[in-house]
């Protein structure tokens, strides 16, 4: 099974994306359908995960981000590049019903998240890098499967530098979304999915 080493891909050839990303995975529920579900307006198509990142950042408005979303068979795997709204329970929350949504995310500043939703229901959330803290309605049941993706669910201590486990848990996120959904995202899918692209509106509180 997929561990954080299958993914050592991601830092070689998109370390730009690794800065600040959110990737999302959603089952049963076709391209234009989830962005349509998020309110997304405007419709463009861009092949390859690279060409995401120039849209992007030219939105520059926090209520509203840039999206791409591609279908691989029954799951639509949606990329952001400095984007949120896949880890965003507002939206995410409503999107899950009566499907599986896998969620995981890093920016700029070293904040991250991973979340598993699961029929409106926010079933684990956690920080990959303090993996020791876990919330949500089920926070213990991929025990097994984060240590195994390379997690590490001991308590570490604050100590501000972080740099040297990013690599590595961002790996792990990867796996881990993988044990989840089945989908395992590669070099060639990045390159040569077609995105279905729009600007959605970050849901307020």
């Amino acid at each position: 099974m997929t561990t954080a080493t299958d993914y050592g891909w991601l830092k070689e050839r998109y370390a730009f994306l690794m800065e600040a990303y959110c990737v999302t995975l959603v089952r049963d529920i076709a391209p234009e359908e989830l962005l349509e579900e998020l309110g997304a307006d405007g419709r463009s198509r861009i092949v390859g995960v690279a060409g995401l990142s120039g849209p992007s950042y030219e939105v520059c408005a926090p209520s509203r981000l840039f999206v791409g979303a591609t279908a691989i068979g029954h799951w639509t795997l949606m990329v952001e590049f400095n984007g949120y709204l896949g880890i965003t329970d507002k939206a995410m929350l409503p999107v899950s019903r009566g499907r599986t949504a896998v969620s995981h995310f890093l920016n700029v500043n070293a904040v991250d998240r991973f979340c598993w939703y699961e029929n409106g229901d926010l079933r684990l959330h956690f920080e990959p890098l303090f993996a020791d803290a876990r919330y949500g309605s089920h926070p213990d049941e991929l025990l097994t499967e984060m240590r195994e993706s390379g997690f590490d669910l001991e308590e570490r201590e604050e100590d501000g530098d972080h740099d040297a486990y990013y690599a590595a848990l961002t790996g792990a996120s990867f796996a881990l979304a993988h044990r989840l959904t089945g989908i395992r995202l590669t070099p060639e899918l990045f390159a040569t999915a077609e995105f279905l692209c729009a600007v959605a509106p970050v849901p307020r509180d």
